[in-house]
């Protein structure tokens, strides 16, 4: 049996209201690059990744515009209304070149800080399960359930509770039927491994960094400012 292969599936066809701004997040200022440049750029200092899909918006006129959309490591294609629909779409688009078994990673555009170590630690940690995981944090503070009024109902146990990341690493062909079965359910996923879930498997938690944020209001950009710098990114 040939090796499994890693392919990479950036979804980018959002349009990030939540951020207020005159453009999609992914394309607001980090440094000398765009938070989308950032993001790849970090994926494909990762060698083992064969190539990165990148999904954008049918209107998207801004990628094209940028340096990196010439790097022969990445792809594009159309995205559609929700996040499902968009890695459906990119998972199509790759299945000219994936076989069944290979590994994909689904990141999200706006978390520029992933560590290179943390890709590798998913490919050495899940290179031999069947199924796959996703980079996911421990809950470090104190849980509060609310009730309808906002008034403590619980303090719920945090030890068995984990913040789900990006990438989140995939067998090909596994992680699209999922997606296809749980768009035909009609129910909402909001990431790849609720989609698995769904599916009957259970994902494995790799323990990633609390660097690897996601960008969704302005403030979160001086944090990955900060620590772009603190490891020397330019």
């Amino acid at each position: 049996m040939t090796e499994a292969r890693y392919w990479g599936l950036v979804p980018a066809a959002g349009l990030g209201s939540r951020m207020g701004s005159a453009c999609p997040k992914q394309y607001l200022p980090l440094l000398q690059k765009t938070v989308l440049e950032q993001t790849l750029a970090r994926l494909l200092a990762w060698n083992r990744l064969e190539k990165v899909m990148v999904v954008l918006h049918p209107e998207d006129h801004r990628f094209s515009q940028l340096p990196m959309a010439g790097n022969s490591r990445i792809a594009r294609c159309n995205g559609g209304a929700e996040r499902a629909d968009s890695v459906l779409a990119g998972l199509e688009s790759l299945s000219i070149w994936a076989e069944p078994r290979d590994w994909v990673l689904v990141h999200d555009a706006a978390r520029p800080c992933v560590r290179l170590q943390d890709l590798q630690r998913l490919r050495e940690e899940l290179h031999e399960d069947a199924v796959g995981g996703l980079l996911a944090c421990r809950v470090s503070a104190t849980v509060k359930r609310a009730d309808r009024r906002n008034r403590v109902a619980a303090t719920v146990d945090r030890k068995p509770l984990w913040l789900a990341q990006t990438p989140q690493m995939f067998r090909f062909q596994l992680l699209w039927d999922a997606l296809k079965a749980a768009r035909e359910r009609g129910g909402a996923v909001t990431d790849d491994a609720a989609a698995m879930e769904l599916a009957g498997f259970q994902p494995r938690l790799i323990a990633g960094d609390v660097c690897n944020i996601k960008i969704t209001r302005q403030r979160d950009l001086t944090l990955a400012k900060a620590w772009l710098l603190e490891e020397g990114c330019p």
